[in-house]
């Protein structure tokens, strides 16, 4: 079998931020409260569905005792935002190419099923991942390496290369022990040369190479 690639989803293979943006302030404004900068909003990215409305309810100036309260609604609202999500350009050429030359793919994504699901289809990857971990499917989020490892195992392999854009991702890497190509367009807040990363591209074009030399890398290790 050949090695897997497991991707990240948001920022990574697909432009959400201006989505989850619009869920953030879609939210806030059902709130009464004032919009916030996208900026804002991309800090607040990475670790899930709970964490994410735990930043946002506290810069929106939000009793924090009432997240249960307004989690159901926050989540409808969000994913309804995600059905506008689209592929960033050359995606899906890069996607297809591995699928042709017989690579194995997988998803790990700390965004919950249901919105997932939504981007999944906006996004016309239904059938595209040989494995997916949604957050909501694991006991532990990325950067812990679990959902990571449990994507690996369920392609029936123990390495892989993991593509991702952000902090979460390169840390979680580092903790399965996998090496580590960053998509320098995502959703990240500090510089590219302070994140842990084996490869960085910024063209979806490269990463069939990137593939590669960790093939080859891994093989004179062996």
């Amino acid at each position: 079998m050949k090695m897997p690639v497991v991707f990240d989803l948001d920022g990574t293979l697909v432009d959400s931020l201006p989505g989850i943006a619009a869920a953030a302030n879609g939210f806030l404004a059902e709130e009464g409260r004032p919009a916030l900068p996208v900026e804002r909003v991309a800090g607040f990215v990475g670790r899930g569905e709970d964490v994410f409305l735990e930043r946002l309810m506290e810069a929106g100036g939000l009793d924090a005792a009432r997240f249960c309260e307004v989690k159901p609604r926050f989540l409808e609202i969000y994913a309804e935002a995600s059905r506008g999500t689209r592929l960033f350009p050359g995606a899906r050429a890069m996607l297809d190419g591995f699928r042709d030359a017989g690579v194995p793919l997988g998803l790990c994504t700390n965004k919950p099923s249901g919105p997932m699901r939504v981007v999944l289809e906006a996004a016309a990857l239904d059938g595209v991942f040989d494995a997916i971990v949604a957050g909501d499917e694991v006991a532990r989020r990325k950067p812990d390496p679990a959902p990571l490892l449990a994507v690996l195992s369920r392609l029936g392999a123990s390495f892989g290369l993991y593509v991702g854009d952000s902090e979460v991702d390169a840390e979680t890497a580092a903790r399965a022990g996998v090496p580590f190509a960053l998509y320098t367009e995502g959703i990240r807040t500090r510089p590219v040369a302070e994140l842990p990363h084996d490869h960085a591209f910024s063209d979806f074009g490269a990463l069939s190479g990137i593939y590669g030399s960790v093939v080859k890398d891994a093989q004179a290790r062996a």
